[in-house]
């Protein structure tokens, strides 16, 4: 069984899914709580609206002190893994070691994973990740400081968005061939 609670940042409502193992899915503020529940619903039609856990609240505590700008870790936050491939699962892993205000490119990564060719399936896993902020797949980049990619609504201009909450350096980069 899967359960959802909605919580409000200060740049919007956001949400944490779990089951019993850990967290299934963490969505990204929305301006409507509406929005946010719609988009639990169509991922996990089965789930159902609850309260949160005590032990998820150092979880979201986590994630609305990131969204006032403020520095959090979140890597104790317990994720349920059992629908990760491996792969994929050993890129979050990396990613979820990126300091607030920090980033890595996906050829460092790849190159932690042992191939730096693999940086192209590095963005491919980070474009599935079901945790966002608590894998922070925002602070992943392209070579050279350009931002790379972002699945999540918004595209590039809310994983900028984040990088600037977090006082990232490349978040300040600009692409001049934009």
């Amino acid at each position: 069984m899967i359960s959802y609670a909605l919580f409000e940042t200060a740049i919007g409502f956001a949400g944490v899914a779990w089951a019993e193992a850990g967290l299934v899915a963490v969505h990204l503020p929305e301006r409507d709580a509406e929005v946010a529940r719609r988009g639990f619903l169509r991922r996990f039609p089965e789930a159902v609206e609850a309260p949160l856990p005590s032990e998820l609240a150092p979880t979201v505590e986590g994630i609305c002190a990131l969204m006032r700008g403020e520095k959090a870790d979140l890597t104790a936050a317990p994720l349920d893994l059992s629908r990760t491939p491996a792969f994929h699962a050993r890129v979050y892993e990396i990613a979820r070691a990126i300091p607030p205000g920090e980033t890595l490119t996906y050829g460092e990564i790849a190159e932690q994973l042992g191939d730096k060719l693999l940086a192209r399936d590095v963005g491919q896993a980070l474009g599935k990740n079901p945790w966002p902020i608590v894998v922070p797949c925002h602070r992943v980049t392209a070579a050279g400081g350009r931002p790379g990619g972002f699945s999540a609504r918004g595209g590039v201009n809310t994983k900028l968005k984040l990088l600037a909450i977090e006082g990232a350096k490349a978040a300040a980069q600009a692409d001049l061939f934009a």
